[in-house]
């Protein structure tokens, strides 16, 4: 028999505060229908890592440096799932984007966070500080973040949830930044993996 809750596997690079947001969301019972099982790191010393063994996390490290290719880097990333049978990727600050190769084969089963509503400032080459400069520089009165489903096309999967933030007018893109992690990013990711964990719960009592 399939487990009761889908098995997640968290992909991070940095300080990993999209992961501790799913850490406390799952403390506090926001997700319930899926468990996070592993956490990846294509960068030893991410602070994530920290993070995730406080929580008890089984964690990989996977460097596309030492696999010496984005094949390779893929390919290992593949086998560390299926040692874990994994059923859900969440991209929580992952700075590697990954190639149609890797896509394709978990169809609806990659989701990620960004820090704009899309279509607005997202796509290739808009990560991190960048996504919020723009913004500033464009003059928009609101952002916010989208968590969506990741495929072939940077930014391009399908929208699973949104949330607005109102910029204001003295932010810098640091500022603004934190206000989107806090108000946007870290109650929707959460309320996102529950949805989609949910969905393949029943997919797999459907089977």
């Amino acid at each position: 028999m399939k487990n009761a809750t889908t098995r997640i596997a968290v992909f991070v690079s940095g300080g990993g505060t999209n992961l501790q947001a799913l850490i406390d969301a799952a403390d506090k019972g926001i997700i319930k229908s899926g468990r996070i099982e592993l956490v990846i790191s294509n960068n030893p010393d991410a602070y994530a890592i920290k993070r995730a063994e406080s929580a008890g996390i089984p964690v990989a490290v996977v460097s596309k440096k030492a696999c010496g290719s984005q094949e390779a880097f893929e390919e290992k990333l593949k086998e560390t799932l299926r040692e874990y049978d994994i059923e859900l990727i969440v991209l929580a600050g992952f700075m590697n984007i990954l190639s149609a190769n890797f896509t394709k084969d978990y169809p609806e089963r990659i989701i990620n966070v960004h820090p704009s509503l899309i279509p607005s400032f997202c796509g290739k080459g808009f990560y991190g500080l960048r996504v919020h400069e723009a913004a500033l520089e464009y003059g928009v009165k609101v952002t916010g973040a989208t968590v969506h489903f990741v495929n072939e096309i940077p930014d391009g999967g399908r929208i699973i949830l949104q949330k607005s933030v109102a910029i204001r007018k003295h932010d810098t893109p640091e500022i603004l930044q934190q206000r989107v992690m806090r108000q946007a990013e870290w109650i929707i990711l959460p309320k996102a993996v529950e949805l989609v964990s949910k969905e393949i719960n029943s997919l797999k009592k459907g089977n």
